[in-house]
């Protein structure tokens, strides 16, 4: 009875530790999760970034409209989460890392420049737009609302206020006013734009002391999402908006059947890689 005793402890004691072992091996072999934006242009950027980094190949002439179905090689089988772009901060902690765009990086406390893991380039082609629908880009309001965006005194507020977290893509910022305009008839006329928080609002708000100095009242009006702030400019219930890049306005008119247009470019947002489950960028290099 001994003999069988310790013969059966001798066989669970194997079993508990084989158990173990599967267990280790399950838990290493889980998937890597990355969540990235769920609109076509922003997923884009994301893949983009993580192939720069060298995590993913996308497919030969995958450009800015690449989704995940796109990706040629993933040998570290990742599994891609695709959220909408200002749930991405909420889900981090959930995943071993997300792609966001730096206006919702801001919003949630997260420094684009101190806190990313890898941070994409400057590039004026993702450049964020002042916008207004078809007809009126020549408008003295519009002029004069471009003028304000594009001045030294906005240009400045963006290097001290961000730290190179937002960058103006200015050239040759000037005064605030279109020399062409005469403010006189705009005096006590209310421009309204629609801008996401974070920093467009925010940017907005120094532009609006520029006008003032015309008599003139920008009226901010702020959303959280990518879609309604083109719909309002669409219907003519607000004037312009400011929180987009030209690659989203484009493939927003096309696949939405609007007419808005960009008047100028005036900062860049760089999307960053962050860390949730990870602290660094180990488990995928």
């Amino acid at each position: 009875m001994k003999k069988s005793y310790k013969k059966i402890i001798s066989v669970i004691t194997a079993s508990l530790l084989l158990l173990a072992v599967f267990a280790g091996c399950s838990s290493k072999s889980k998937a890597i999760t990355i969540a990235v934006p769920n609109d076509t242009t922003n997923e884009a950027r994301a893949l983009l970034l993580l192939e720069e980094q060298g995590i993913i190949k996308l497919k030969d002439g995958a450009g800015i409209s690449a989704t995940v179905k796109d990706i040629a090689e993933n040998p570290k089988g990742i599994e891609f989460k695709e959220v909408e772009a200002a749930q991405l901060p909420n889900v981090l902690k959930d995943v071993d890392y997300a792609v966001i765009n730096s206006n919702y990086a801001i919003s949630a406390d997260l420094n684009p420049v101190k806190d990313s893991l890898a941070i994409e380039g400057s590039s004026s082609a993702y450049g964020n737009i002042l916008a207004v629908k078809e007809g009126n880009e020549s408008t003295d309001w519009a002029k004069a609302l471009k003028a304000a965006l594009e001045s030294k005194k906005v240009a400045d507020f963006i290097a001290q206020k961000y730290g190179g977290a937002v960058v103006s893509t200015v050239d040759n910022a000037g005064d605030g006013f279109d020399s062409s305009l005469d403010y006189s008839k705009l005096s006590g006329t209310t421009i309204t734009v629609a801008a996401s928080p974070t920093p467009h609002a925010e940017i907005l708000a120094v532009a609006k002391e520029v006008l003032a100095e015309k008599n003139i009242n920008l009226d901010v009006k702020e959303f959280t999402d990518y879609v309604q702030p083109n719909n309002v400019v669409e219907s003519g219930e607000i004037n312009a908006n400011y929180f987009q890049h030209l690659p989203y306005l484009e493939d927003f008119n096309k696949e939405n059947n609007t007419h808005i247009a960009s008047i100028a470019t005036i900062h860049v947002e760089p999307m960053g890689l962050y860390g949730g489950k990870q602290t660094t960028l180990d488990a995928i290099k």
